[in-house]
């Protein structure tokens, strides 16, 4: 199960931030039972992808969390995601070497946590910026087919929207909840939602939107979403309730699905599951309207060959607004 819960997002425009970051990397490291060396390999790659932030970067943050574990037995992941709208990269090998460094590019250090996470990535576009994402893990990090990301508005520390994902052995579903409003009332509603989804995730898609409406009743309420794939035939079944932003996205465009009004907990249509096949090599993407839906995949170039979560990152840094709270999940068709 993936969810939005601990994660910490840090902006980072000053050198204090760095100490900050460095902090509580650890901390969550050795409360997943990593060991001292462990964290202090967690530190240090944080510590330097923060002073990269604060020398070269615009707007540079840093999300760090908890990896959900596919399975009881799996290795604690931890993940760490920089995100700027910097200069970007213009010679990403170049930069890759231990020393390289110049007043234009987010560059040193970029060989050592490479060397350091047990995983990475990287995706760069000169002029726009740079995402980094790291995972920490004793064992051997997993493929991630899916990820999300959530995002308070201004400077809250609640954010009323909130995600859950299942991927289990040929199916993967994802629900997307955004409550009505902001700060602890709309996450209450957004909460509701996940624990809901988390007992009926085996439902279809309308049928779960209809349980989340009627568990949010004395809730703010909100948007509701859910996808579900089925990975050996490529068909979507998606029901959205709301303004929830479904997407299926090819590299060079994408087809959109359809969500009617409403608000769940509150105003309900008859819901019902639409069906879509998805080709090979493409993701389903559902955000918010803390994200503008005027987004094109086609001015990200190579983007949909990334990670799930980077894709989510990438697309919230651009498409997001600050004036609301901002969510993103993120899923690959095929493994």
């Amino acid at each position: 199960m993936i969810r939005s819960t601990g994660e910490t997002w840090i902006r980072v425009e000053d050198a204090s931030a760095v100490g900050a970051a460095r902090r509580v990397a650890e901390t969550l490291a050795a409360s997943l039972g990593f060991g001292v060396h462990e964290c202090g390999r967690v530190a240090l790659a944080v510590s330097e992808a923060a002073s990269n932030l604060v020398k070269h970067a615009v707007e540079g943050r840093i999300l760090i969390r908890p990896h959900a574990r596919p399975a009881p037995e799996a290795p604690a992941v931890v993940e760490v995601i920089a995100v700027d709208k910097g200069p970007g990269m213009p010679d990403f090998a170049r930069a890759l070497r231990d020393g390289y460094s110049t007043a234009g590019t987010l560059g040193v250090g970029l060989g050592g946590i490479a060397r350091m996470a047990s995983k990475h990535e990287v995706y760069t576009l000169p002029g726009r910026g740079t995402v980094i994402a790291m995972w920490f893990t004793s064992g051997t990090p997993p493929a991630f087919q899916m990820s999300g990301l959530t995002r308070p508005i201004g400077e809250e520390i609640v954010c009323g929207d909130a995600f859950a994902c299942v991927d289990g052995p040929g199916t993967a579903v994802a629900m997307l909840c955004d409550g009505l409003g902001h700060g602890e009332l709309a996450a209450q509603a957004s909460r509701q939602a996940v624990r809901t989804f988390q007992e009926h995730a085996d439902l279809p898609p309308a049928a779960l939107v209809e349980r989340i409406h009627r568990a949010l009743s004395g809730t703010r309420g909100g948007a509701v979403a859910v996808a579900r794939l089925d990975r050996d035939s490529g068909m979507i079944r998606y029901a959205g309730l709301g303004n929830v932003a479904g997407w299926i996205v090819r590299a060079d465009g994408r087809q959109g699905m359809i969500s009617v009004p409403g608000i769940a907990g509150h105003q309900i249509r008859t819901l019902r599951d639409y069906e879509y096949a998805a080709p090979p090599h493409s993701m389903i993407i559902m955000h918010s309207d803390g994200l503008t839906d005027r987004w094109n995949i086609a001015t990200f170039p190579g983007l949909t060959a990334h990670s799930p979560a980077v894709v989510a990152a990438t697309l919230l840094r651009d498409a997001g607004t600050r004036r609301d709270d901002a969510s993103i999940v993120t899923m690959k068709v095929t493994p």
